[in-house]
């Protein structure tokens, strides 16, 4: 495999060109962007450097790709990195800074010349620095081991961003301009794929041997988004917030030492496993109540997008138990009915659905109750196995056969639980199966590893979650643990305020972060048509009302702090500015939609104004209603003016024609 320049230097001739050269190997071919022109081209080897030139002041770890925003075409640079670990010979590492080079040498990153350059440019930078980026110079971090084991004679002498994922290759859209060149298979050196997930990877002594267990998750490109903002199915069959969670326990037979590096694997082994939101239509539209109204929407194509979506997992991993974890009653159960009803008109021999009534069976933190749900899916985990390579003999072992796709309603909190409850049933087993510990040894027996594996799937769970959610995750006091705490609530309840804080006011810009990146949607080379983006059309009052209660509480607060010439004049004061707040925030709840952080650029305005077949657990957050309403343009209809900001500017980047702010068709 190619390898990739791991360190290179910056030079930047003026206005004219950025121009990249390996730091090594001494002499390799430097890499050219012409500014003017945006041409990207290879020079000759031991080409030097122009004199006028002058040396960028950071040293650069990987070129990330180009974008192309509303004024200028952008190079993304790693300008920092963080060593997490070396695995198998390779280092793997975390991208921990970044830096937006201009091609047009009239913009500036610091002070961009028209505010909408600069909410794009706000939007990207957030995005990197927000994110959990990984990446390797040397091994390709987006596949799972044993899919790397059967296409290892077909790779030969390809890139690495040749052979890698194409749903985890996050940056792909980025390095588009350089992988779509004639000459892009020169340019590989330079074109460094990367991962959006977790690594994390202990080392264990047992019995002698040195034992490596390592936990990677790689999050899907395709509908990637935030928590109330991407859920469900769309129709290319692509799920919210898949995740692909691959277990690695490697294993030296006889350890040459503890303070010993050297690596002499006998035995590596894998296990994977893949979460995804409920494969029908539906979303949760947020109100600023705390339960969001749930949307399901019965569409005609449901089934068939189930049935793309199962024949790609299938194709991929083989056959597939699917752990729904949705509750059976409540807000969750429409959710529930309708993948059972999905499901129930697909006859694919090589899928297999479970109900698990997660809240009910472990009800009164009775979590040792996830093993009733092992106890079911265990015929399953042994058809399906695990990958073994035995390297003494350089083959393969075992393979596996299938994986668990388990889901709840976010993919978080109750299946991250469930699926490190199944690593560690399957550790267990790939231990004793190549000798480890015995059989009358169990997993717990061994404090340095059982301890290791509860913090990497617990620290596993938080980064998932901070991802999808905007805070840790909930229940990891279990993981951690193997036991539900009273601190552990506690601290949960904390987590969940996080995500209803964040969730309502901050998620639209980090969606739009998301769609900018990832290349769901791309702007046209015109500022100005994309005002919209930035202006807000809501009407006065609603503008005004977030102002009348802030001054309201401060009054409040005035009131308390100055001299009070009688109580009774204080009373009527407060009653007039506490009067005053409340019908504030009763405004603000009546029209609650017009105050959460809707995405900009994909707004989900087909999903808060459904009217077709489906379910609707509500209509909150919409305005009021009547004749008097309709006066006051106070009304949440379709006319009013909580459809109209959306529609004002911002509904235009749904079609697919004719679109002022941009496109939203993926061009990788």
């Amino acid at each position: 495999m190619k390898p990739i320049y791991q360190r290179l230097n910056l030079f930047i001739d003026g206005q004219d060109a950025y121009t990249f050269v390996p730091v090594e190997p001494v002499g390799a071919q430097s890499l050219t962007i012409h500014r003017a022109t945006g041409d990207i081209v290879l020079n000759a080897p031991n080409t030097p450097v122009h004199p006028t030139a002058s040396r960028y002041g950071k040293t650069i770890y990987g070129i990330l790709g180009m974008i192309s925003l509303a004024l200028s075409e952008y190079v993304i640079v790693m300008t920092g990195r963080e060593h997490r670990a070396r695995l198998m010979g390779h280092d793997i590492y975390r991208a921990a800074d970044f830096d937006i080079l201009p091609l047009n040498p009239n913009v500036s990153v610091q002070n961009p010349p028209h505010p909408v350059e600069g909410h794009l440019l706000a939007l990207v930078r957030s995005h990197l620095f927000g994110g959990h980026f990984l990446f390797s110079y040397g091994w390709d971090l987006s596949r799972r081991l044993q899919a790397q084991w059967q296409d290892r004679d077909n790779e030969g002498k390809m890139a690495l961003w040749e052979v890698a994922d194409d749903r985890f290759f996050w940056n792909k859209f980025l390095q588009s301009r350089l992988a779509d060149t004639d000459i892009a298979h020169d340019l590989s050196p330079y074109i460094l794929p990367i991962i959006y997930g977790t690594f994390d990877m202990r080392t264990v002594y047992i019995h002698g041997h040195r034992i490596q267990l390592c936990l990677i998750s790689r999050r899907s490109r395709y509908r990637a988004g935030t928590r109330y903002f991407r859920r469900g199915i769309d129709h290319e069959g692509h799920v919210a917030n898949f995740n692909e969670t691959e277990q690695i326990l490697l294993v030296d037979e006889k350890a040459a030492g503890r303070l010993s590096l050297a690596e002499n694997l006998t035995h590596k082994l894998s296990f994977t496993q893949i979460r995804g939101s409920v494969p029908v239509f539906w979303a949760e539209v947020n109100t600023l109540r705390y339960k969001p109204d749930l949307q399901v929407m019965d569409l005609q194509e449901t089934v068939d997008m189930i049935k793309v979506h199962l024949r790609d997992q299938v194709s991929q991993y083989g056959s597939q138990s699917l752990i729904n974890l949705v509750n059976q009653k409540g807000h969750e159960l429409p959710v529930k009915e309708a993948y059972e009803r999905a499901i129930s008109q697909i006859e694919f021999p090589d899928v297999k659905y479970q109900y698990f009534d997660f809240h009910n069976e472990c009800k009164h933190m009775r979590w040792d109750r996830i093993s009733v749900l092992i106890e079911k899916m265990q015929e399953d985990l042994v058809q399906q196995g695990y990958f073994h390579l035995d390297t003494a003999q350089d083959k393969a072992v075992h393979m596996q056969t299938g994986v668990m796709r388990t889901n709840c309603m976010d993919n978080l909190d109750r299946t991250n639980v469930v699926q490190a409850a199944l690593a560690k049933w399957t550790l267990n087993q790939q231990l004793k199966a190549i000798g480890v510990v015995s059989d009358n040894e169990e997993l717990e027996d061994f404090e340095a590893l059982t301890r290791g594996f509860r913090e990497m799937w617990a620290d596993h769970a938080d980064l998932i979650s901070k991802a999808y959610a905007g805070s840790g995750a909930l229940k990891t006091d279990f993981t951690r643990t193997n036991r539900r705490t009273k601190i552990g609530a506690l601290q949960d309840g904390y987590k969940s305020l996080t995500r209803y804080i964040k969730n309502n006011y901050f998620d639209g810009a980090r969606q739009d972060g998301f769609d900018l990146v990832t290349g769901a949607w791309t702007p046209q080379k015109n500022p100005v048509t994309s005002s919209s983006l930035i202006a807000d059309t809501r009407p006065l009052i609603i503008r005004s009302v977030p102002y009348i209660l802030s001054f309201a509480l401060f009054m409040i607060c005035a009131g308390l702090t100055l001299p009070r010439t009688s109580d009774y004049s204080l009373l009527y004061y407060f009653m007039l500015w506490f009067v005053i707040a409340s019908l504030a925030v009763m405004f603000m709840m009546v029209h609650g939609i017009e105050y959460v952080s809707w995405p900009r650029l994909i707004p989900p305005t087909d999903i808060i104004y459904y009217k077709g077949p489906g379910f609707r657990s509500a209509h909150n957050g919409k305005g009021l209603t009547g004749p008097l309403a309709q006066k006051l343009d106070l009304s949440g209809q379709s006319n009013g003016f909580g459809a109209r900001l959306l529609l004002n500017g911002r509904k235009r980047a749904l079609t697919v024609t004719g679109m002022e702010e941009g496109t939203k068709k993926r061009v990788d």
